[in-house]
């Protein structure tokens, strides 16, 4: 390590000497050899703010060097923005046309040069403000063009962006209200969208400073995200996430005189639909409601021609994810919200729409990577939204539209591709960071450990989950449709791969109630039957006390702490049917062949009825009499018949399975 240690500072020392040779002695010849840089052209550009990055190190104490350095900022923060003009006369700005310069770097290399050279308390804010008092006379005067605009906008952002607080501010040229009604809300309503642009930033970070965001700077930006063009939407959209997590959104619906907080009840479902292209009630609604109603807006219009990964989805997308990842510093966001936002961001991660969106796909990625292990509240959420996720893109359930075969069945493997997703995430490990956790009412209670690795309660766990499906299965008993078939089917499949732990006894015992109905419900799925019905034996035995029946209270629990209802009078006795009941006997299939002789082409159509199977209680007679029934019948030759009905339950089990196969391809992928 000595050897290393000495081998780097050799070369820190070399380098340090030829750094020597070449910087100028003095701050006089210092200056003149940036100014050279940056006349040079737009070819020395980088070179340029590399030496505005050193004249940071540099020390500026004596009063000359002080002084000359002092100018030069002022050039520097005086400078507008380069710009070109077009075959049709037009001047095109060259750069972001939002920081100073055109550029974020070269704006931080000014604004570092200029906290150096006026280091003392107050000083540097006071010379920014004068410069935007001089900018700021033709915009008052509206003789003021675009380009002049967007230059005092521009230097305006730089002060706000490096001021704590708006106390610095005060009692100098120009006071912050005076700022915010004579300069920036003006020029979020002037005619040119670029500098309406750069005044959505400024009045974020003007926002941002404020103790509390200000009336009239709120109702603006809510205002530019509603009926602004797509390009003032996106910069107004990370405005309002911006304030509402720096303020809280509770705080941000205050500040224009709304309060919220006493219409929220535990129960209650805290997001209400917006009629989105209404201006006027978009104003009486809470600010995330707003923002998820632009999720569900389908005409914000194309991607932005700048910036390929810029457009209302991918904002609303990573900012949602920024606050469910954080959801422990927004205690205020209602708990009920969050399995509707999460829902809204798988649905957003497998749209085909949002494919071109690279940096949205892997801000999400990352996101889910992480989001199930970070806490067992977040395994909840995830529990929560399963259902509605798959409610919301499998075709012809809720309403969704189907289209084509083609179109239909790659609805359905996106589907399935997404409950395969999720599985994942309810089945990764937590993180063991905190060994207790905080839940609704603010109490603390520590999760089960085994092995080292935190194991989550009933309603965070996969027993949870379990249950949901299984309850979700169970609404569909009736004649189902085939959309109705197959998504029953695709939630077998996952419910199947579910685990359940041996000391969840009530959820053990719960299910093996609830299996009852899931396999009648998917009796002609065949494989599908069998899978579950071998996750009825395994449940039977990891029952420590299978001789004892479930109370109704016991039930009626763990439904409460998965926020269920259900009706278990509708389920019987807790014991699989193991053989199913015959459709005839001997007998009556010789005179089922003599009336197969006498019918007519009519009823040799008409579809075979089904018969109920039989209940578990039958008797050792009836039992051998299946048996027998069976053996006959397998050796009986008769000439072969078409059952339709049998047909399209294959078929249709056929493509559900295709689906599965094909997704989890991809999902492996």
């Amino acid at each position: 390590m000595g050897t290393e240690a000495a081998v780097y500072a050799a070369e820190a020392s070399k380098n340090n000497d030829i750094l020597e040779r070449i910087l100028p002695a003095t701050v006089s010849d210092y200056i003149d050899l940036v100014k050279a840089h940056i006349n040079a052209g737009s070819n020395y550009h980088f070179a340029s703010r590399q030496l505005l990055l050193l004249g940071a190190m540099l020390d500026f104490s004596d009063a000359t060097n002080r002084k000359l350095a002092s100018a030069f900022v002022l050039e520097l923060l005086h400078k507008p923005f380069d710009h070109e003009v077009d075959d049709d006369g037009n001047m095109v700005v060259i750069g972001d046309g939002i920081n100073l310069g055109g550029d974020r770097e070269w704006a931080s290399a000014v604004s570092g040069l200029a906290k150096r050279v006026h280091a003392a308390s107050g000083e540097f804010e006071e010379v920014v403000l004068g410069v935007i008092e001089e900018l700021a006379q033709p915009c008052r005067e509206r003789t003021a063009n675009f380009l002049q605009w967007m230059h005092c906008l521009a230097v305006t952002g730089l002060l706000l962006e490096n001021a704590k607080s708006l106390y610095r501010v005060q009692r100098k040229c120009i006071e912050p209200p005076e700022l915010l009604q004579s300069l920036l809300l003006p020029a979020a309503k002037h005619a040119h969208l670029d500098v309406q642009r750069i005044a959505m930033r400024c009045l974020a970070l003007f926002g941002l400073v404020e103790k509390k965001p200000s009336e009239e700077l709120v109702k603006q930006l809510r205002l530019s995200f509603v009926k602004g063009p797509t390009a003032i939407s996106v910069v107004a959209c990370k405005a309002l996430f911006d304030l509402g997590m720096w303020h809280t959104p509770h705080v941000v619906d205050r500040a224009w005189g709304q309060d919220f907080s006493s219409q929220l009840q535990d129960n209650e479902v805290a997001y209400s639909r917006v009629a989105f292209p209404d201006a006027d009630v978009n104003m009486d609604v809470k600010l995330l409601d707003l923002l998820c109603a632009g999720l569900d807006r389908s005409d914000w219009g194309s991607i932005l021609a700048g910036d390929e990964n810029e457009s209302i989805q991918a904002v609303l997308g990573e900012g949602f994810a920024k606050i469910l990842i954080l959801s422990e510093n927004y205690p205020g966001i209602p708990a009920s919200l969050h399995p509707f936002l999460l829902t809204k961001l798988i649905a957003l991660y497998f749209s085909n729409e949002t494919k071109r969106l690279l940096r949205l796909k892997q801000c999400l990625s990352v996101f889910f990577e992480h989001y199930p292990s970070l806490s067992v509240n977040h395994k909840k959420v995830l529990s929560k939204a399963f259902i509605p996720v798959l409610r919301s893109m499998w075709p012809g359930i809720n309403g969704n539209a189907g289209g084509s075969a083609h179109v239909v069945s790659n609805m359905r493997k996106l589907a399935v591709q997404a409950s395969r997703f999720m599985l994942q995430m309810m089945q990764a490990p937590l993180y063991v960071k905190e060994m207790e956790r905080e839940d609704e009412n603010g109490s603390r209670e520590s999760p089960e450990i085994v092995d080292g690795t935190v194991e989550p309660p009933l309603e965070c766990g996969e027993e949870g989950l379990a249950i949901r499906i299984a309850i979700e299965v169970t609404s569909f008993r009736t004649k189902k449709t085939p959309a109705e078939r197959a998504y029953v089917s695709a939630l077998c499949k996952v419910l199947v791969l579910l685990h359940f732990r041996s000391s969840e006894q009530g959820a053990i015992q719960l299910m093996k109630r609830l299996l009852i109905c899931v396999i009648e419900s998917v009796s002609s799925e065949k494989d599908i039957a069998k899978e579950l019905k071998r996750m009825a034996n395994h449940l039977k035995t990891a029952d420590e006390h299978p001789d004892q029946e479930q109370l109704q209270n016991q039930a009626k629990l763990i439904f409460g702490r998965l926020e269920l209802e259900f009706n278990l009078d509708l389920i019987g006795s807790p014991e699989i049917p193991q053989t199913p009941a015959p459709r005839s006997t001997q007998p009556t299939r010789s005179r089922r062949r003599v009336r197969h002789q006498e019918a007519s082409s009519d009823e040799e159509s008409s579809p075979t009825s089904v018969v109920p199977t039989i209940s578990s209680t039958m008797g050792p007679r009836s039992q051998r009499a299946s048996k027998t029934a069976a053996l006959n019948k397998m050796t009986a030759i008769r000439a072969p018949r078409i059952d339709e009905d049998g047909d399209g339950e294959d078929e249709d089990s056929e493509l559900t399975s295709d689906e599965d196969s094909d997704a989890s391809e991809q999902f492996t992928e």
